[in-house]
Formats: structure tokens, C-alpha cells, sequence
């Protein structure tokens, strides 16, 4: 009875004691497994998929990594738009020129963009990503933080191994589960990938980018993208003008931009697209835009603006365009995020909510900043620098 006793109590201790990762992720498959054959994925199949998959902490590292400073744009145009990147999507435009000209010429979208788009996703196919996309996904799903999103994506994933467009061996991408030449998720994929070559596959992950280029054509295409329209044009802004206008949210006619003294960046009449919206990504004494529908629909494809800026400018140099007339500020020093807090303490404290303090400058602290600008009666800009927190301080 006392040996039962202890056996009891030892069983029960080691229940208790917290159980490794690695046995927590395969309970977790284990129960994953039943939601995904509810969702009419083969059981055979899902066994296949998930042969060896680990827990992986390098996926759970780049999903949590937040860096200390945020990226200038320039930085940012340095390394997506280069010149080794502007030489191989020239040569690519020569090489490629009658396939482009099929694809553009079907989904009505400039194969330039297209083309600029393949250059900043995977580098013209030469870093299409290693990691399992099955695993990749699964331990974002595991692990909490992006567990809907891993989720979703993991049974979309699971739906293109089972339709066959991709062997289990060649389902590779990034660590957040971007797949191919053109870094589609899995939910987009199923939702907007095409089979231009005909093969009777979707394959986005081959060697010959063919599908993986009309796919992304068709992704703009689907988004709303309007041919012969440019993402934008560079600007000047009057003396002045009043920085509040410029808001992404803030579309107007040309008519109206003219009326307020907004020309070209080569001093030219600003023409006439769709509905536009003044840009400034780094603040007065950079580079102004004025960006059109075509740029919403490349935000479509990656939400961040100066993707959306260097898919364009890169769109642009490959089809033989110029490079920007005012340069960057480079002097100008970023805050760092732990700044971007402070300010936002500093200007909620002061009655200018920002709506938290995430370390982000976005539209609610952009509001803020101009609210607080205007009551000191000094040039309202919105923007987040050095200047204005050492004055809030």
C-alpha cells in the first residue's frame, strides 16, 4: 500500500512539473490534426506534412525580434532599390520581354511593378527562403503570439499540398510562411495564384517564375490596379503649405492639389490620375509625393510604405526612368523607438493623446504631434524629431 502510495504521489509530482516545449508543440499537433481533417484535409495527408516537424525556435526568434531603431527610408531605398538589383531587373526586362509582355498585356498591370516586385521578394528568385513552410507555420500557430494568423494560414497551407501544386520537399519560403519567387502566403495563394503555364499547377515555387509572375500580376490586377496610372510622382510643396493636407487618408483632384500650389518635382503641372494623396515618409526637407490608387494596390501586397515607395522607384529606374529630384535628408536623425515612447507619454501627458505608446509614429501620434504644434504657434508638421522632444522634455 505505502509502494502504490509513492508511486501515486510520484506520478502526480511529475504532472505537475512543466512539460518541455517540444511536448506541448506535439500535443498541440495532435489536436490541430483534428481541426484540420475537420476541414477536409486527408488524415494520410496531414501525417505526410507533418513527418518530423519540430517546434522552431528560429521561426519563434525573427517572429518576436523587434529592432532597437527603426529604418530609415533611405536606408531602406539603399538596399531595395541597388544598383546590382536595378542591373539584374534591366537585364531580366531584356531576357524576360515577351513573357512580360503576355502577362502585362492579360492582367493589365505594368510589368515593370511586376518585375520590381520579384526583385525586393526574393531577389529575382535567388532567395526564395528555406524553411518548411508546413513547420514555419505550425509554430507560429504553436506559439501564441500569431497563433489565429499561423493557424489559417497552416490549414491553407495543408489545402495546396493536397491539391498537388507543390511537393512536400520543395514547400519552402520564408519564416512567417511566404512562399516562391513572389513570397505568397498561403491564404493568398489559394485565393489569387494562377496556372499561366498550364500544367495543370499553381507553382509559384519552381526555378521557370512563370506562374509565380502572373500571380503577382494577378494579385495587383484583383487589388484594383489601374494601367497606364503611375504608384506616384515626386512634388514640391509652396511656402507655407499646410502639412495637415498631407494625410494618406486625405484624397483629392489634381485640380484641388494645383489650386493649393503642388506642382511636380521638375516644377510641371501635376497631371491629371485618380484621386491623390501627399506623401512625405521622412518629413519636410525629403521627398514629397503624391500617390495614387496604384500605390494602395501595392500596399496591398505589403502594407509598408516604403515597400510600396521601392516597389515603384524600382518600377521606375527598370523602365528606364529617373531617380528622385530631392535628395534625402541622411543627416537627420531617427528616433529610436524607446524615444518614439517618451514622446508619446510626454504628449499624452500633455493633453495631445496618441492613443497608446507603442513606439510607433503612426496617424494618431502624426494628429497629436500637429495638434500640439498648432497650440504652441509653431510650424505644424506632424512629424516626430529630435527637436520636438527635447522641447516636450
Amino acid at each position: 500500500m505505502k509502494i502504490i502510495s509513492i508511486y501515486i504521489g510520484l506520478v502526480l509530482l511529475f504532472a505537475n512539473l512543466p512539460a518541455t516545449a517540444q511536448t506541448r508543440f506535439e500535443a498541440w499537433q495532435q489536436n490541430f490534426r483534428q481541426i484540420a481533417t475537420a476541414q477536409g484535409i486527408d488524415p494520410r495527408l496531414f501525417d505526410t506534412a507533418f513527418e518530423g516537424v519540430t517546434l522552431n525556435e528560429a521561426v519563434i526568434g525573427f517572429d518576436r525580434f523587434q529592432p532597437e531603431f527603426s529604418k530609415p527610408i533611405w536606408e531602406y531605398l539603399d538596399r531595395a532599390v541597388s544598383a546590382d538589383r536595378l542591373r539584374e531587373g534591366r537585364q531580366k526586362r531584356r531576357q524576360m520581354r515577351r513573357l512580360l509582355r503576355r502577362i502585362e498585356a492579360r492582367y493589365r498591370v505594368d510589368s515593370d511593378v511586376v518585375l520590381a516586385i520579384w526583385g525586393l521578394e526574393s531577389n529575382f528568385g535567388q532567395n526564395r527562403g528555406d524553411i518548411y513552410t508546413i513547420e514555419a507555420l505550425a509554430t507560429l500557430a504553436f506559439d501564441g503570439r500569431r497563433a489565429r494568423y499561423g493557424q489559417k494560414q497552416l490549414l491553407a497551407a495543408l489545402k495546396i499540398l493536397q491539391e498537388g501544386h507543390v511537393q512536400r520537399a520543395d514547400m519552402r519560403g520564408s519564416w512567417a510562411g511566404a512562399m516562391g519567387h513572389t513570397q505568397f502566403i498561403p491564404t493568398s495563394f489559394l485565393a489569387l495564384a494562377v496556372d499561366y503555364d498550364g500544367d495543370g499547377r499553381r507553382n509559384i515555387w519552381s526555378d521557370d517564375p512563370t506562374d509565380a509572375l502572373a500571380s503577382a500580376a494577378n494579385y495587383l490586377h484583383e487589388s484594383g490596379w489601374v494601367q497606364g496610372q503611375p504608384w506616384g510622382v515626386e512634388v514640391v510643396l509652396p511656402e507655407g503649405f499646410d502639412y495637415a493636407q498631407a494625410d494618406v487618408n486625405n484624397r483629392q483632384s489634381a485640380s484641388y492639389w494645383r489650386r493649393l500650389g503642388v506642382r511636380t518635382a521638375t516644377g510641371a503641372r501635376l497631371p491629371n490620375y485618380s484621386e491623390a494623396a501627399l506623401l512625405l515618409p521622412a518629413g519636410p526637407g525629403n521627398p514629397v509625393f503624391a500617390v495614387y490608387q496604384n500605390f494602395r494596390v501595392i500596399q496591398r501586397y505589403n502594407n509598408s510604405v516604403s515597400y510600396a515607395i521601392s516597389v515603384g522607384h524600382l518600377a521606375d529606374l527598370i523602365g528606364g526612368g529617373e531617380g528622385f529630384v530631392q535628395p534625402w535628408a541622411r543627416e537627420a536623425a531617427e528616433l529610436s523607438r524607446e524615444e518614439i515612447v517618451e514622446l508619446q507619454t510626454l504628449l499624452t501627458a500633455a493633453g495631445f493623446s496618441t492613443g497608446g505608446t507603442d513606439g510607433v509614429a503612426g496617424a494618431k501620434t502624426r494628429t497629436a504631434i500637429l495638434n500640439y504644434q498648432q497650440s504652441k504657434g509653431i510650424e505644424a508638421n506632424g512629424f516626430a524629431t529630435e527637436a520636438l522632444l527635447e522641447r516636450l522634455r
